[in-house]
């Protein structure tokens, strides 16, 4: 699960490189985030000259979580590190590539721009 400040890799160009999560939006009560969730979190780490900055709050969606989920068919899923995608008020990624798979939940949870670019949906 993703709790408060916890180190995400950022799956996308959106131009930051690491977010630290500030307030974890969905889950239970807020407390933690899953597959699929909102959570707000703070730039710690950008690459130069671009449109995001460190120190910026951003919105993103988990798409990869080391913490293992349960699917409705009993099996579970499990990745190596923590990522997310940036995203805007409509819903929207910022970048214009996804790295690495997705979980097949953002499928679920209407996220199929996301789904579109990734290069692969697990």
């Amino acid at each position: 699960m993703i709790g408060m400040r916890t180190i995400l890799d950022v799956a996308d160009n959106s131009g930051a490189r690491r977010l630290s999560c500030i307030l974890p939006r969905g889950g239970d009560l807020g407390a933690h985030a899953g597959l699929g969730d909102i959570v707000t979190a703070a730039v710690k780490e950008a690459a130069p000259e671009s449109a995001v900055k460190k120190g910026k709050v951003v919105r993103c969606v988990i798409v990869r979580m080391r913490k293992e989920t349960r699917r409705k068919d009993g099996t579970y899923i499990r990745f190596d590190n923590n990522a997310a995608v940036l995203i805007n008020e409509v819903g929207e990624p910022l970048g214009t590539r996804v790295f690495g798979p997705v979980a097949r939940e953002l499928r679920e949870k209407r996220y199929m721009k996301i789904v579109s670019l990734a290069p692969e949906v697990i």
